[in-house]
């Protein structure tokens, strides 16, 4: 009995002291993003070119290893060579397609450097920084409904995140996916799909759109895929032996830890808007119904 009643504090303080981090880098990253998304130009597009890269060398680590340093960084380069690539072209959307080619030749070159039972893992790294990159540019494309598309991205992800969080550890319940993710509930992840929805309509009223019952049905497929890019990245974690992709955030890990369910959703919000609105504006044609 006292063993059990003198562990409970020691387990609580470091979960304490690890929310605690998380707030602060918080406290950091949200206002950069925001401010850069609203600026756009190529501050925007350096912010995510930057994000992009940094997911690709923790990407490049996790799977690719270190076996062989210098196999390690031609890899890496190789891949950041195309996400460079692509970043000078895909800020011309009708070039979209080169950029999308260039990326893939750049996961090529570092499935070359890669050690042979890993070349797989290595292409798939750089078409999963590269989508992100692409995805977040053809997005922002347009000057007003750009950032109104981004602010959707972001208020939907984060509330999914925040309220998974405090919801699943309210409530508990079920595990939602025990042999991926222990940690994650249903109730989580149904708190943070309502949530979602009630930040979804919060960016509605704010930027005035005309149809407020697509963005709730948006709201509801973007929280569930952002839910199901978490589980995605936790399982590749899983399948290498990482507990985090990386360690440059403080209390949440790596970039790739941050974004996996910000990445699921930019590739849904993207191929809504290509859908319905073309490669001239996909935010016009998630936006506006």
């Amino acid at each position: 009995m006292s063993e059990g009643s003198t562990s409970a504090p020691a387990a609580a303080t470091p979960a304490r002291s690890n929310l605690w981090m998380r707030v602060a880098a918080a406290l950091v990253l949200v206002p950069a993003a925001l401010l850069t998304t609203y600026l756009g130009g190529w501050i925007y597009a350096l912010f995510w070119t930057a994000a992009s890269a940094a997911i690709l060398y923790e990407w490049t680590t996790l799977v690719g290893g270190r076996d062989t340093r210098l196999g390690f960084w031609l890899s890496f380069i190789a891949g950041l060579l195309g996400l460079i690539a692509a970043l000078l072209l895909g800020l011309y959307l009708e070039r979209v397609g080169v950029a999308i080619l260039l990326i893939g030749l750049g996961g090529l070159g570092a499935a070359i450097f890669a050690p042979a039972e890993r070349r797989g893992w290595m292409f798939a790294g750089v078409l999963y920084a590269g989508a992100l990159l692409l995805g977040t540019l053809l997005l922002r494309a347009d000057p007003m409904l750009g950032f109104v598309a981004m602010l959707l991205l972001f208020a939907v992800v984060w509330a999914t995140d925040i309220a998974g969080y405090f919801v699943g550890r309210a409530i508990g319940g079920p595990k939602l996916a025990p042999r991926i993710s222990p940690g994650k509930t249903w109730s989580g992840a149904i708190g943070g799909v309502v949530f979602a929805i009630a930040a979804a309509l919060g960016v509605a009223v704010f930027a005035r759109l005309p149809s407020v019952a697509p963005v709730v049905v948006i709201a509801v497929a973007l929280s569930v895929v952002a839910q199901a890019g978490d589980l995605m990245e936790s399982g590749i974690k899983r399948r290498f032996h990482a507990k985090d992709a990386g360690t440059l955030i403080p209390g949440h890990g790596g970039v790739m830890d941050r974004l996996d369910g910000f990445w699921a959703a930019v590739l849904l919000a993207v191929c809504i808007g290509l859908m319905r609105g073309g490669l001239d504006d996909p935010a016009r044609g998630l936006l506006l119904w």
